[in-house]
């Protein structure tokens, strides 16, 4: 594999990934490419084998996983790899949602172990509609939005969903067993008995949602949400699921966690997601993909509770100038920037991407050439290298690398 120059970064190529439910024009939007008409989901950015983006170098645009692989040391850094291995332990996406994703849990790693090991002793085939487990790897992730964004996170406290399906009218023994028995014990039987509904139960809950939203009063924008999922995806049984789901709204620079075992779904709106370098998804609903019901509970946590929204934090100096995303993953942190004509010096120890969301930024190395990054466009820092200098009046860029 030819290096990739004297320079510590390098521009990123990025693929696109198309799936239904994407916005047609966000991502287009923010790299300055011409809209083809069709659904744009996420912009990938990282070294997934499935989709990596490509490094630009001497020899022109290589994949950064292929890179990766001949030089790991150099490419990660031996502190990386020995933590993670040689391999860039973190995925970094832009998403953009017109419609709801798949109703979804990730596993733990041990989870994501047990299952790969099992499916691949089965014989299931890799592209199989369906295999489960992709990769042996857990899949935390933290979404920060860039505008206002919706999304389903985590059980409801079971007190609030017994109120709410009061207020709908309808699953009323749903009600009773929230208000009467261990939340631990109802909550697996509820979620196993509305992905087995039939045609009438669900029509009865979709009118209900659509007269209470109409409504008006507390339960109005959660059961607009709902309603849209019943008619983006009709007579999907995931949408009982989500009744039993926190309904979340986030503006721009607001952000969520997502661990191991709990059920989410992100509704619409565009956002930066980092999660760790895995594509294992075990789906609830809201989806024409492979329901596994019996899987999804395996994997479920069922503790209840309303959901925390990150603030970020300031980093360094305690200036806002860069500001940080908490969160306990070991695999990855995301963090904001917002240079200014000032100087930022940012540091090399670990594999880094850039992504400029607004403005305009640029990259320069000690003594070196700098590196425009308009909005849109991404960068591969790697480690060792000694610090470079970052700068961008106007600018707003998201700084992910490992935790």
């Amino acid at each position: 594999m030819p290096p990739l120059g004297p320079l510590p970064f390098a521009l990123l190529q990025n693929p696109v990934r198309r799936y239904a439910w994407g916005s047609p024009t966000a991502i287009p939007a923010l790299t300055g490419t011409a809209p083809d008409g069709t659904p744009q989901a996420e912009l990938w950015l990282g070294a997934h084998p499935s989709a990596p983006s490509l490094l630009s170098g001497d020899a022109g645009p290589q994949p950064l996983d292929r890179l990766i692989d001949a030089d790991p040391d150099g490419m990660l850094g031996p502190d990386t790899v020995r933590r993670f291995g040689p391999a860039l332990p973190f995925l970094f996406k832009v998403l953009a949602a017109d419609r709801a994703l798949s109703l979804q849990v990730h596993p733990t790693r041990a989870q994501a172990e047990a299952g790969y090991a099992a499916e691949q002793a089965r014989g299931v085939p890799p592209d199989a509609p369906e295999r489960v487990f992709k990769d042996r790897g857990h899949k935390p992730e933290l979404i920060c939005s860039l505008g206002d964004f919706e999304a389903l996170c985590g059980f409801r406290p079971a007190a609030a969903t017994a109120r709410l399906l009061d207020a709908l009218g309808v699953l009323s023994p749903w009600a009773t067993a929230l208000r009467t028995r261990p939340v631990e014990a109802v909550l697996p039987e509820l979620l196993r008995s509305g992905l087995h509904a039939d045609a009438a139960e669900l029509a009865a809950v979709t009118d209900s949602l659509h007269r209470t939203a109409a409504a008006g009063g507390p339960y109005a924008a959660s059961c607009a949400a709902y309603a849209r999922l019943a008619a983006e995806y009709p007579g999907d049984r995931g949408l009982l699921a989500a009744l039993l789901l926190n309904h979340v709204r986030l503006t721009a620079g607001q952000a969520l966690y997502l661990d191991a075992g709990v059920p989410h779904a992100y509704l619409r709106g565009v956002g930066v997601e980092l999660m760790a370098n895995s594509d294992n998804v075990l789906r609830c609903g809201l989806t024409p993909k492979h329901v596994d019901v019996d899987g999804l509970l395996a994997v479920t946590s069922f503790r209840t509770g309303e959901p925390e929204v990150l603030v970020p934090r300031p980093l360094g100096d305690g200036t806002g100038v860069e500001v940080e995303f908490p969160s306990p993953a070991e695999e990855f942190r995301l963090s904001r920037l917002r240079p200014g004509a000032a100087s930022v010096r940012v540091d090399l120890p670990t594999p880094q991407i850039l992504l400029c969301v607004a403005g305009q930024a640029l990259l320069r190395a000690p003594g070196g050439a700098g590196l425009p990054l308009p909005a849109g466009a991404s960068a591969y820092l790697r480690p060792g290298a000694g610090p470079v200098e970052l700068t961008g009046p106007g600018a707003e860029l998201f700084r992910a690398t490992t935790g």
